[in-house]
């Protein structure tokens, strides 16, 4: 009896005190219209502080002080400090102080004239709070995003919300307050802001639960990312970074190679070691530990990771292919991740359109070594085997093409919104995206909502294929894609170079990134798209492109010989990444010159230009300015030129090559790779 009186004694006091403050802990939920749930149905349980209050349970009371339409800045529209909120923030003294506010200054009365104010004006705000609870514990966030269907999203508030968040950055350092993420965990849901700027009950649900983790470290115990399995392949012969999540604050262990690694989570969980280099190898073991809870990763290789990515003609497997069969290799690992519902034509289900929504469009994949029964990409495949046979190391292919995808939904959404915000004009009717692809989705989403997304949406597939590899290292890219754009060839050559730029801001900047340009096929507007990717070659360096006009199949956008094409991305890489002595371009046009009956156009990878078949080359026009026509002209290759006759030309202004959609033109260099279609000004000198 005396035991369990001490217990409830002892189990009193510990009510009444921590660290010599009265329990329960108040959290004080500071900010505007986000904060106090504005829009919401029944703010009173679903707005963010609420169900903050649900998770946190009774050892903390949680209290709201949102108010509609507060600026931080005391000279903006509406000053927080002025409210009757802030106030009423005073008086309850909380213990943690969570601070939203900012979201109001991108208003052009307010940002425009007293930027310079925000920093000061943030730091008063703290000093005023705790002035009330000196010991309180302060936390700031960076702001939810504004969506680009924000009718002032162009006009300012996109880049006035940018340099607000760096400023808050900037209060948090200067304030030592902690700094909790509202921005990151939404930027891929847009459906949560259904008016572009405030959460439903879910996207108020995600803040409580990033306030929760942030309050108290918890933040689901030690985690990977998906990508990380048995038989996995990791960079060899360089240092690169691993990276996960923990609780903040646990001490974790990494053990690869031999060697032991430490990191320490920090506040918002994340940690990172660097590691190796480790010599080409295979069968070790990544052991992690943080916590009390451990993972084992058995069978890693160190070798080279190529992603092998795009649209159908990437997806398109060994088995579909006429000259791909897979031999099967222990030290060619793959990672085949493909998608759980296809863009075939026909509406989806309702289970299809809930899951796209949430992002779970792919099926889960793992690493596996390369068998005799593996069914990859046939380009992928091909591409790694001639590595594999080359380099002589472990190698690494992840596939997560997608059939029809646009390339506007491989580029991330901050990216897009800035480069290119009209594509969130209402993307199911926007006419910058190829009706083909429109419509296809208009019909898999027929028995959705306004809320369903779809893999061709600008941003999507960055979005649930690319984003889940955040901290995977990669050698590389090979991208086959570019059909689902070639309506809108000019709008391609504005957003690939954009779509090159994101992937390097995610995986590092030297990415290597090689691209296949369409084939031959009957579609009038493909020489026009073919030119233009041959013209995206000198946007970016690093970047390689490999050439298949003489490949294709009139009738079918889906020919089914593959191992060219893998193996031209192949030479690429050895050549540019390895260092290997061989062709790796197909005879690439330089310049000209016209004297009297004679046109000479020179090419570079030109070592034996020479017509595939028979003396003359094939597919070289001559514009006439005299009939406004293209002529047919003869031509013949010496040395690494190819000389024309326009002796028949009355004025000649311009030069195509191959310039028919299902071509038959014939330039080849030494090696059998051949020259790109091409157009030049023949007036400009």
């Amino acid at each position: 009896m005396r035991r369990l009186i001490l217990s409830a004694f002892i189990g009193i006091c510990c009510w009444f005190s921590l660290e010599g403050r009265q329990l329960p802990v108040k959290v004080s939920c500071i900010g505007d219209s986000i904060t106090y749930g504005a829009g919401l149905e029944d703010r009173e349980s679903t707005s963010y502080p609420s169900q903050l209050q649900a998770i946190l349970g009774e050892d903390y009371l949680v209290r709201n002080f949102g108010r509609n339409g507060a600026t931080l800045l005391r000279k903006g529209h509406r000053p927080y400090i002025e409210q009757e909120e802030f106030s009423q923030a005073l008086d309850f003294a909380g213990d943690i102080l969570v601070i939203h506010l900012g979201i109001n200054d991108t208003d052009p009365r307010d940002w425009t004239f007293y930027r310079d104010d925000f920093v000061g004006d943030y730091l008063a705000l703290i000093d005023s709070l705790k002035s009330r609870s000196p010991s309180a514990r302060v936390i700031i966030a960076r702001m939810t995003p504004i969506g680009a269907s924000h009718w002032r999203f162009i006009s300012g508030t996109r880049q006035w919300h940018q340099e607000i968040q760096e400023a808050i950055e900037l209060v948090a350092h200067a304030s030592g307050a902690q700094l909790v993420d509202f921005y990151s965990p939404f930027i891929r849901f847009p459906w949560m802001f259904p008016d572009g700027l405030h959460p439903n009950a879910e996207g108020a649900g995600v803040m409580a639960k990033t306030v929760y983790s942030a309050i108290t470290g918890d933040f689901g115990g030690l985690q990977m990312s998906g990508m990380f399995s048995d038989n996995m392949v990791l960079p060899r012969d360089k240092v690169f970074t691993l990276k996960g999540l923990a609780d903040a604050g646990d001490k974790v262990s990494v053990q690869l190679g031999g060697k032991t690694y430490r990191a320490l989570a920090g506040s918002d969980g994340r940690w990172e070691v660097q590691v190796g280099p480790f010599a080409p190898s295979f069968s070790d073991v990544l052991e992690l530990s943080a916590g009390g809870r451990k993972l084992r990763y058995d069978n890693i290789a160190f070798g080279d990771i190529w992603l092998c990515s795009g649209q159908s003609n990437m997806e398109f497997t060994a088995s579909q292919s006429s000259d791909v069969r897979i031999e099967g290799d222990p030290l060619l690992r793959l990672y085949d991740s493909r998608c759980r519902w296809r863009t075939n034509a026909a509406p989806w289900p309702a289970e299809a359109l809930e899951s796209v929504k949430r992002l779970d469009y792919f099926a889960p994949a793992q690493w596996e070594e390369c068998t005799a029964g593996s069914d990859f990409s046939a380009v992928g495949y091909a591409f790694g085997k001639m590595l594999r046979d080359s380099l002589q190391v472990p190698v690494g292919l992840i596939c997560n093409a997608v059939g029809g995808s646009t390339t506007e939904s491989w580029i991330d959404r901050p990216t897009l919104e800035n480069e290119f915000p009209a594509f969130f004009r209402n993307w199911l009717e926007n006419d910058l995206i190829m009706p083909w692809a429109r419509e296809r989705a208009k019909l898999n989403l027929s028995a959705g909502d306004v809320t369903t997304r779809h893999p061709y949406e600008p941003c999507y597939l960055f979005e649930s294929a690319i984003y889940p590899m955040e901290g995977f290292p990669l050698s590389g890219v090979i991208w086959y894609q570019g059909e689902s754009n070639t309506e809108r060839a000019f709008v391609h050559e504005r957003i690939f170079p954009v779509l090159v730029d994101s992937w390097r801001n995610f995986f590092g900047a030297d990415l290597p990134f090689y691209y296949v340009q369409l084939s031959s096929l009957e579609r009038p507007e493909w020489p026009y798209f073919r030119d233009s990717q041959r013209r995206l070659l000198g946007s970016r360096d690093g970047l390689g492109m490999v050439v298949t006009s003489d490949l294709g199949d009139p009738e079918d956008v889906h020919f089914r010989d593959k191992k060219a094409v893998g193996e031209r991305l192949g030479r690429i890489a050895l050549a540019l990444n390895y260092g290997h002595n061989l062709e790796y371009s197909g005879p690439q046009v330089q310049g000209f010159e016209l004297s009297s009956a004679i046109l000479r156009v020179d090419f570079s990878h030109a070592g034996g230009l020479k017509p595939m078949e028979g003396e003359d080359v094939i597919g070289i026009e001559v514009l006439d300015g005299a009939t406004g026509l293209y002529k047919p002209v003869k031509a013949w290759t010496l040395g690494s030129s190819v000389f024309a006759d326009v002796n028949d030309v009355s004025e000649p202004l311009a030069l195509r090559y191959a310039w028919k959609a299902y071509t038959r033109a014939n330039l080849v260099n030494g090696a059998g790779l051949p020259a790109s279609t091409f157009w030049l000004d023949l007036t400009c000198r």
